[in-house]
């Protein structure tokens, strides 16, 4: 039978729980975890406070980084001739108009004019289809280059979550080779069409990438802003443990040290870094984010006992009931009793002890009398 939390109002939410407990005839709960205060600090044990904030519900999508088209531009010359000179490589930065290839033309000449070619548009340069001393005619691409101050991040959107955007629709990017950069992005538009094998179409923003950092085809992890909530009671996802079906966290008591309950709770919306608490949590509770796992397996401390005992600087009974004066002196009585007793069976035992010896140094006495027995002669000379 699982168990609600103790109310707010009372003083010892442990004593209380087991209180309500013992009442239904049930023994120790086990949904308290006890500790010492080493099994505190092995466990990390770390908290965090409950509390009401501004709730971001979030969706999140993979996806890659792509040029925007209008930003692409392709070099190449209307006259026909052979390379001479190269100026820019792959990799490379350029500005506008920026010299990048000299062609010597075929027109007559000592020596033959040259032509220089710049770049059309500022950017990288991405693709370089030719070398020194190959011609060029005048239908050959020769360089590539692309703007990528800024670029689209492509999100990867499930068909049946896509009604959710808009245009506009912020979200926070993430590039998997720049794990230290964070990149705003806005959704500019959609794709064409569905991805029929997965079903997710294209929903492309637009990022900044003043410093050419995200680059084309590297992977792209989004977490896309759906809704906000107002005032909303969240809590780390950290902190959420499945104890079988049900989702649970662990609670810090309000008095007792070291001392945490597991408490089922029921989720709303998540995100990346937090989960909405419909049910469960009040706020101002402690709730365990770092260590909350391995709680799951722990509980082997101290007993509820010791820890009370430890906390109020009085004795408590075995289920965490103040033991009451009357308890305290017949526990006296008995704890002498039980003393007495035991000096009594020592003695009794050491006696048992000495009787066992003996018997056994007689059947040993016995055993050697029947192997070796006196020969006949030797009993007639005595």
């Amino acid at each position: 039978m699982k168990f609600l939390r103790p109310i707010r109002f009372c003083s010892i939410p442990i004593i209380c729980l087991l209180a309500s407990q013992a009442m239904l005839g049930q023994d120790k709960p086990e949904n308290i975890v006890i500790l010492d205060d080493v099994a505190v600090v092995n466990l990390g044990i770390e908290t965090v406070e409950v509390d009401y904030q501004d709730f971001a519900e979030t969706l999140f999508v993979i996806g890659r980084i792509e040029p925007i088209p209008s930003r692409k531009s392709v070099l190449s010359s209307r006259i026909p001739g052979r390379v001479v000179k190269i100026h820019a490589f792959e990799g490379d930065i350029v500005s506008q108009n920026a010299p990048i290839i000299e062609i010597e033309s075929l027109q007559p000449g000592d020596p033959p004019p040259r032509v220089s070619l710049g770049a059309p548009l500022p950017g990288m340069v991405m693709k370089n289809h030719t070398h020194i001393g190959k011609p060029v005619v005048s239908d050959l691409e020769l360089f590539e280059i692309v703007d990528l101050s800024q670029v689209y991040a492509v999100a990867r959107i499930p068909e049946d979550q896509a009604g959710k955007l808009s245009i506009g629709t912020k979200a926070e990017i993430r590039v998997a080779a720049l794990p230290d950069d964070v990149f705003e992005g806005e959704l500019e538009r959609f794709g064409t069409e569905a991805n029929t094998e997965n079903g997710t179409i294209d929903a492309l923003f637009i990022i900044e990438n003043p410093h050419y950092k995200a680059r084309p085809n590297m992977r792209v992890e989004f977490s896309i802003l759906l809704s906000t909530k107002k005032k909303t009671l969240s809590i780390p996802r950290s902190a959420l443990q499945a104890d079988g079906i049900n989702r649970i966290v662990f609670v810090k008591d309000f008095e007792l040290p070291n001392a945490f309950l597991k408490s089922p709770v029921r989720i709303g919306a998540q995100n990346e870094s937090s989960a909405e608490v419909l049910n469960g949590l009040f706020p101002g509770d402690e709730v365990v984010t770092k260590g909350a796992y391995s709680l799951l397996f722990a509980g082997g401390g101290i007993s509820l006992k010791e820890a009370l005992d430890a906390a109020h600087g009085h004795e408590h009974n075995e289920d965490g009931s103040e033991m009451t004066a009357e308890q305290q002196s017949g526990r006296g009585s008995r704890d002498g009793m039980s003393q007495n007793e035991f000096s009594a069976n020592s003695k009794l035992g050491q006696l048992i002890v000495f009787l066992a010896i003996l018997s056994g140094l007689l059947v040993i006495l016995l055993v050697l009398s029947i192997a070796f027995p006196r020969h006949p002669k030797e009993r007639a000379e005595r």
